[in-house]
């Protein structure tokens, strides 16, 4: 039978380090189902939204899940990377209903975001991942000691 996850124990953190810098460069996301379950919902949103025209009311409730989205997200992120969020997300403006260009540009450049922070997690994963392939090669090379009885020119080990 599967294991149910206890939902009052914390989700396990993302960490992304830059190798190429010192340690305060972490990039943490602390919540990474909730940032994935959020950036489909906003993909989802786009595409929906490229597909029909909106009227005030609908655009209006876009734009409130467009701010509680960049709320959500920025509640699962490190400060560096909610501050990126901050500065590459784009602020609805406040007098009167967005137009459905406004929405658009706004959600489209919240999806580039997410894409590009995805796609940095899948380097960062696969550039460990060849580091660690690195290790264990380099561990193979240099081979276990031998052992001490029995192994001569003949016999390599006191198993073979």
């Amino acid at each position: 039978m599967g294991s149910v996850s206890d939902p009052r124990q914390p989700a396990p953190e993302l960490v992304v380090v830059d190798e190429g810098g010192d340690d305060a460069a972490r990039e943490v996301i602390e919540q990474p189902a909730k940032v994935m379950r959020i950036g489909s919902m906003i993909k989802q949103l786009l595409d929906e939204v490229r597909q029909s025209p909106l009227d005030e009311k609908a655009r209006t409730r876009l734009a409130d899940i467009y701010e509680t989205s960049v709320r959500e997200l920025a509640e699962g992120l490190s400060p560096d990377l909610r501050e990126e969020l901050n500065r590459m997300s784009m602020p609805i403006s406040g007098d009167g209903v967005p137009s459905e260009a406004e929405l658009r540009v706004a959600q489209a450049q919240l999806v580039g975001w997410l894409e590009g922070l995805f796609h940095g997690i899948q380097a960062t994963l696969f550039a460990q991942q060849v580091a660690a392939q690195n290790q264990l090669a380099q561990m193979r090379q240099r081979g276990l000691p031998q052992g001490e009885g029995g192994g001569g020119p003949d016999r390599p080990g006191s198993y073979l």
